[in-house]
């Protein structure tokens, strides 16, 4: 009978360090992840790390340099900068509680055409639109962690695949040092 209590009191306590452990753990996998999303929102805004940032791949670009397109279908630097406007705002309006009205149009509307100043304009709404991100998300509860965490790394692929888009556009033209 002794021998049972023993056994059975060794292993409560191994279920509660365990559970204690486990806990601990959860909480340091939130933070953990919320350091990975700001440096993946950072590396795709303007730390030039693995990969060039946004702010960095439409730096020095001119209004017409903007709007040049090949003879396919492809999208100009500026639809490209416009979509991600879009998608990266719509979110960030989301993510603060603000009311999104529900996306039923056509993906292809999202892509637009800069003329005259809105290429200027473009080119500051995108790095506002990335530094508050990164902001909002250093700042963010584990809840909203916990909700968006997911959301915020599909963000930055789509951002970084878009700008490797205007990278070889760039390059393409011989736009690139």
């Amino acid at each position: 009978m002794q021998i049972k209590r023993n056994t059975i009191k060794k292993l409560f306590i191994s279920v509660c360090l365990g559970l204690i452990v486990l806990g601990c753990s959860e909480k340091n996998n939130e933070a953990n992840i919320k350091l990975l999303l700001v440096e993946q929102l950072k590396n795709t805004h303007s730390n030039q790390e693995w990969f060039v940032p946004t702010k960095k791949a439409i730096e020095g670009i001119t209004i017409e340099q903007s709007n040049w397109k090949d003879t396919t279908a492809n999208h100009s630097i500026g639809e490209l900068v416009s979509h991600l406007i879009f998608w990266n705002e719509m979110n960030l309006k989301a993510f603060k509680g603000e009311r999104v009205a529900e996306f039923e149009g056509d993906n292809k509307e999202t892509f637009k055409k800069n003329d005259g100043q809105d290429w200027g304009n473009a080119m500051k709404k995108l790095d506002s639109i990335q530094t508050e991100w990164e902001r909002l998300t250093e700042n963010a509860t584990d809840e909203q962690i916990m909700n968006w965490h997911s959301d915020i790394a599909n963000m930055t692929a789509h951002t970084a695949y878009h700008t490797g888009q205007i990278i070889y556009i760039r390059k393409l033209n011989g736009w690139w040092k």
